[in-house]
């Protein structure tokens, strides 16, 4: 079992808000989004979308994969906490 990765909020505030001393005013702006969509992001309440993905890469200099990689791994964390008991298998066993 994978170990409980970081959702990217966080990893956006500690890699990049707090060593650039960003507002998430001024960088909302930047990124061309609302303060709302990029604080629930920061907050931990949002996921990063492609788009989002996107305009991140263009402004920190990484790459759109980068931001979505890191959301598919906490999401597919998340979701292995979650019985499936209606599942039924369709393959030999």
């Amino acid at each position: 079992m994978m170990h409980h990765p970081p959702h990217p909020g966080e990893i956006l505030r500690a890699d990049y808000f707090e060593p650039l001393e960003l507002s998430v005013t001024e960088a909302a702006r930047a990124l061309g989004v609302t303060r709302k969509t990029l604080s629930a992001i920061l907050n931990e309440r949002a996921g990063i979308s492609p788009a989002m993905a996107h305009r991140l890469s263009k402004a920190l200099d990484t790459t759109p994969e980068f931001w979505v990689n890191l959301q598919m791994q906490f999401d597919l964390w998340r979701a292995r906490g979650t019985e499936v008991d209606d599942v039924e298998r369709l393959v030999p066993v």
